[in-house]
């Protein structure tokens, strides 16, 4: 037998995870817990715009959840600067919209003409009861009203004539597909990687970013003999693709400035960071 949850619409839930404004991790658990009881006795399935099933790019998933989902809870409690701008963006889009706050959080100017969901920041049993009915009900009428009114409006058309933003969709083959999801992970792999190697000293011989084509890259690198940098830079003069070398030294680190030469093609390039980086990688380890 299929999943109830699975003929339910989407909506999605915008809202603090850590801890802010005086309230822990636990506490903004709490409030999801709350809220997403409520969105599911409206009828919907809640989802945080920030989750999905794939691994990919999160603000990439934020913004698309942000367009495509039916109706969004936004939580501003705290005034959290990741919610305000991800409201923001709903709001910009012109879609159903529901926002909430708990009662220790002063109303935002720009947002203050949208009627705003009330709940006590303490969670006292009685009150959020309450509170979940008018949230569910609230859901459900703004989804439904929404659909069935041609002139409905979040925020943007109560002000004027815009033009609403909206995000180009294009069909693709699966091949295109597959091949795009592979190269999101392999820029989030690099991108990990960079931070893990910018954490540990003892590997920083990568340039600052390995993916541009910027021809000044500077590499810093711990040596057990300073002395040698010197050999260093002769070997690193003799890589193709590499203009010059500078060297500095502080302590027991040398920092090297490798130029490239100009208008060097991606992938001479990353051939080129790569026999730089063998080179410093066996200098800092002798």
């Amino acid at each position: 037998m299929p999943d109830a949850a699975e003929n339910r619409p989407i909506c999605g839930l915008v809202m603090p995870i850590s801890a802010i404004d005086g309230c822990s991790e636990t506490h903004w658990a709490e409030v999801r817990a709350i809220l997403s009881a409520s969105i599911e006795g409206g009828g919907f399935e809640p989802n945080v715009v920030s989750a999905a099933d794939d691994v990919g790019i999160i603000q990439k998933r934020i913004i698309q959840n942000l367009y495509d989902n039916p109706i969004v809870v936004c939580d501003v409690s705290g005034k959290n600067p990741n919610v305000m701008f991800e409201l923001g963006l709903r709001l910009a889009f012109d879609k159903p919209t529901v926002i909430v706050k708990d009662d220790a959080t002063t109303y935002s100017f720009d947002t203050a003409p949208i009627e705003h969901l009330v709940y006590p920041r303490d969670l006292r049993y009685a009150q959020i009861v309450e509170f979940q009915r008018l949230l569910s009900d609230k859901v459900r009428a703004t989804h439904e009203r929404s659909i069935s009114d041609p002139s409905y409006t979040t925020f943007l058309k109560h002000f004027g004539e815009f033009t609403v933003a909206k995000i180009d969709k294009k069909e693709v083959t699966g091949l295109d597909f597959i091949l795009g999801e592979i190269k999101d992970v392999h820029d989030a792999l690099k991108r990990l990687e960079l931070l893990q190697r910018r954490a540990d000293p003892r590997r920083q011989f990568l340039p600052t970013e390995p993916s541009t084509l910027n021809p000044l890259l500077p590499f810093v690198i711990p040596m057990v003999n300073p002395g040698n940098a010197s050999r260093v830079a002769r070997a690193l003069r003799t890589v193709p693709g590499v203009a010059d070398v500078a060297a500095n030294f502080s302590g027991n680190h040398a920092a090297f400035t490798v130029r490239a030469v100009p208008d060097l093609e991606e992938e001479d390039r990353h051939v080129m960071e790569r026999r730089v980086n063998r080179i410093l990688e066996e200098a800092a380890g002798g």
